[in-house]
């Protein structure tokens, strides 16, 4: 039990940031990308995320919960080294809800400003979780070398939500909308593209450790196909990007489920290259971990709330599935 029981939390924790990353991502990238589109489609494009992004969110707090009650060395190791990205992140997120409800509401001649105040506020988050993985992946080190991938991964995460935001519009439009999906999806192939070849590159070299597993035998071997797997659905994501028409007779689908093929891919191996430690190079999950009777405790609350959370998540994508109608605050 003392063994097993926080790794049980490291994977829940695990999946509840992967889940964030690949719902919460989609209405990021969607923010995003309201610039490009004309008012009406801006309406359209907040209606189609309006009944989801707030319950997305709640997969980063169970996420940060259980790093707090499982492992709060850890806990306080981590967010004290990101305080600034983490009080920027939550800053851009309070953006984004504030827009969303005041976009409207405020009236027409305040409409635009909230506009680009959804804008700002999903870039500002989108960069922040960016700087944060990298400060993470590099043990949270302040030399040179870890900031500039920290940089790195804060200017490159946007491209990524930026993908997944196309192609949720592509599931939930039609019309004009659609094919600036179309268009918005092909521009971000290339630098989401870069981005996952230079962090795949840039890992290695800023983590001896990292380089370690991943370039000795037999690992090198077995892990393998976790880079195939991302080349080929890569090279479907611009396969399908580039027959509308496909996309058109409902397989638009397929281009979301490449994108979390992707993030699952990188979420394997990202974990197989930290494991077993929570702060990389300085803290092993049970060094970090809570003791044996907190984690029994907590655990019967997570047992509940997990189900709890997932349940409500796929009901409410469920509920509202489909294309997104025209927006409305009656």
């Amino acid at each position: 039990m003392e063994y097993w029981l926080p790794i049980v939390y490291l994977a829940i924790m695990g999946l509840a940031l992967l889940v964030y990353v690949i719902l919460d991502g989609y209405d990021l990238g969607v923010g995003m990308l309201l610039p490009g589109a004309t008012d009406a489609e801006k309406d359209l494009m907040i209606a189609s995320i309006g009944p989801f992004w707030d319950a997305n969110e709640t997969w980063i707090v169970l996420g940060v919960g259980v790093l707090l009650i499982a492992f709060p060395l850890a806990h306080g190791i981590i967010l004290s080294s990101l305080y600034i990205p983490v009080t920027l992140m939550l800053l851009g997120l309070i953006l984004r809800g504030v827009a969303f409800d005041l976009r409207v509401k405020g009236g027409d001649h305040r409409k635009a400003l909230w506009n680009r105040a959804f804008f700002v506020g999903s870039l500002l988050a989108s960069v922040s979780q960016g700087w944060m993985l990298g400060a993470y992946i590099t043990g949270l080190r302040e030399d040179i070398t870890s900031l500039l991938f920290a940089g790195l991964i804060a200017a490159t995460l946007p491209a990524l939500y930026v993908l997944l935001g196309a192609a949720w519009l592509l599931m939930k439009s039609e019309g004009e909308l659609f094919d600036k999906a179309v268009r918005w999806g092909r521009r971000a192939m290339l630098p989401m593209g870069v981005a996952l070849l230079l962090v795949s590159v840039a890992t290695p070299v800023v983590s001896e450790a990292i380089a370690r597993r991943w370039f000795s035998l037999p690992n090198a071997i077995g892990l393998l196909p976790i880079p195939l797997v991302c080349a080929l659905v890569y090279g479907g994501l611009f396969w399908f990007l580039n027959r509308p028409e496909l996309l058109r007779r409902g397989y638009a689908w397929l281009v979301y489920a490449g994108i979390v093929l992707i993030c699952v891919m990188a979420a394997l191996g990202l974990a197989f290259s930290i494991f077993p430690d929570v702060v990389m190079g300085r803290m092993t999950l049970w060094e970090a971990s809570a003791s044996v009777a907190s984690l029994q405790f907590t655990l019967v609350g997570v047992v509940i709330t997990l189900p709890m959370i997932v349940f409500y998540t796929i009901y409410i994508y469920r509920i509202f599935h489909g294309k997104a109608r025209a927006l409305s605050y009656e």
